[in-house]
Formats: C-alpha cells, structure tokens, sequence
C-alpha cells in the first residue's frame, strides 16, 4: 500500500508540475476515410503534440472520441500514446460508462502503462451523490491508477461529495465541464491542500480567467490539438496577465470558433479534427455519430484558423 502511495503521490506532482507550465493536451484519435483506426498517422499526430511540450496528455478523451473506440483500439491507442510520450509527461486515459465497463478500460490502460485515469461521466442516466461517490469508490477499488473525476452533463458533485471522494486514497483530483463558478469556489474550499482542479469548458481560454479566479488556472485546450500555436500564446498570455493579448486572441479567434462551434451538436469535437485535417494533421475523419462540418462552415473554420495563426505568427500549411 505505501509503495501505491507514493505512486499516486508522485502521478500528482507530475501534473501539477505539468499544470503550471503548459496546457492540458487532448489529443485526437486517427481515423481512416473508411472509419477504421489509423494508428501509424496516430503515432505522427501525437509526436507533434508531444513536441510542443503540453503539461500532460489525456489520450481516448472526449476530443480523442472514446465513446467511439471499441476495447482493442482503446489498447492499441493508449499503448502508442505511452510509447512516443516514453516517459516525457503524464499520460491520463479516459475511461468510462458504468463502473465495472469503467473498469474493464481501466485495466486496459493499467496494462498499456498509463499514469492515470479521467473517469469521463457514466452512461445516460442521472444518479444521486451517493451513486456518484460510490462509482468512484467501485473504480477505485478495482486499479491502482490515480483518478481525475470529471463533472460534466449529469454529473455534478456537491461539496460534501468532493470530499467524500478526496477521502478515496487515490482519487486526486477534479475536471469541471459545467462552469458554474460559484459552485466550483465551494467545491475548491471543500477539498483538501493539493487536490487538483481542471478547467473543462468545451473551450476552455474563453472562460479560464475567470476560473483562476476561483483557484483553478489550470485547463485543457482543444485549440492545442490543432493549434499549439495558439494555444500556448494564450496560456502564456494569461500567465503573464498581458490583459491586450489575451483580450485580442479571444476577440479576434476563440469567441468566433466558439460561435462556429455553437452551430451544430458535435462541433466541439468535429471542428477540432476538420481544423487539424486543415493544417495537414494526419487524423482523418470523425466517427458516427459525430459529422464533419459542411463546406460553408468550413470554409469560415478556415479563415478563423487562418486569423488565429497570423495573431501568433503562424501560418497555416496549405494542403493540395
């Protein structure tokens, strides 16, 4: 058990290292035109990524489609992200569903050599805090991989419950997707000294200044997995606290992407890939039930894209 310890104590400081000096990268999963996993063009997609040195990796995510992914390519996905990140920087698998499917991913990425694991929300159903906390306490019991609960949809955990669930051994910490600060404060003054909190938001630099307000900096970046560019400009930007340039980075590219996005259900995701396919990333199409965009809304994704780069001085490789 002391040996269990010190690894989830030491999974913790690696991504609260990692949290302080980069954004949260969630990379995309591959995929032929024909739908299937694409894993050579995975393996180049996400040496980029790594490159550009993010503060951990979350592979088979809500932007990485896990929902989409069945048991082997959830394997062979977790399994190439630990090989090319070789040790560099936390890697955080989701898993999901209800607790004993949860677990069935859990172990995959246990195997596969995962640091820990972002327990996505379960499956349809809402479910009182007791439900919450004992699906947490279910998946615990059952890896001995560091957990991330992730409040989003229909979960969303009261400040008794997080403390309830920080009291688990290896729950370290919280992403929240609902952005209701007030809520968040009392969730951040329930928790214990060092228990970590993400910021979550479908796009998360429009409101982390706010967030920090609240004592959670830290966040995930969707940009980062099309633009690193941009998004390290911005988290730079908002470490510094250049007000100017966070303000013109929001103004002139995220506020537009995020209309774009608020388009269609699933274009949180669907523009994320048609941005990356549009720089010349090798990650294929999404998968039903998701759709890419239409030509109209990508053309305007293309010309957001293209105003964001020039913002940082970047430029867009242009793709035959």
């Amino acid at each position: 058990m002391e040996r269990i310890n010190a690894e989830i104590e030491d999974v913790a400081r690696r991504l609260r290292e990692g949290m302080a000096g980069g954004v949260l990268s969630f990379p995309l999963t591959s995929f032929r035109d024909d739908g299937s996993l694409d894993l050579e063009s995975y393996r180049t997609y996400l040496t980029a990524q790594v490159a550009t040195a993010p503060g951990a990796v979350f592979p088979a995510c809500g932007t990485g489609e896990f929902s989409a992914l069945d048991e082997d390519e959830y394997r062979a996905v977790v399994e190439a992200t630990v090989e090319v990140v070789d040790g560099r920087l936390p890697v955080v698998a989701g898993i999901g569903y209800g607790w004993a499917q949860a677990l069935r991913f859990a172990r995959i990425a246990e195997e596969a050599g995962a640091d820990a694991l972002l327990v996505l929300p379960h499956y349809l159903v809402g479910a009182p805090q007791e439900g919450l906390v004992e699906q947490l306490r279910r998946i615990a019991a059952g890896t001995r991989l560091a957990l991330i609960a992730y409040q989003r949809g229909q979960v969303a955990f009261t400040a008794e419950s997080v403390r309830r669930i920080a009291e688990i051994p290896t729950v370290i910490g919280l992403k929240d997707g609902h952005s209701d600060l007030d809520r968040l404060q009392r969730l951040t003054l329930a928790a214990p000294d060092g228990f970590l909190f993400f910021n979550g938001a479908a796009t998360a630099e429009i409101q982390a200044r706010a967030y920090a307000t609240v004592g959670v900096p830290a966040y995930s970046s969707a940009v980062h997995a099309f633009a690193p560019e941009i998004a390290d400009a911005c988290f730079s930007a908002l470490r510094d606290g250049d007000d100017a340039a966070v303000n013109k980075l929001l103004r002139d590219f995220y506020v537009p992407l995020v209309e774009l996005r608020d388009r269609v259900p699933g274009y949180a995701v669907s523009l994320v890939k048609a941005a990356a396919r549009l720089r010349g990333l090798p990650v294929g199409p999404v998968r039903a039930p998701l759709t890419d965009p239409d030509p109209a809304d990508l053309g305007d994704l293309e010309k957001i894209l293209d105003d964001g780069l020039s913002l940082v001085g970047a430029v867009r490789r242009r793709t035959a």
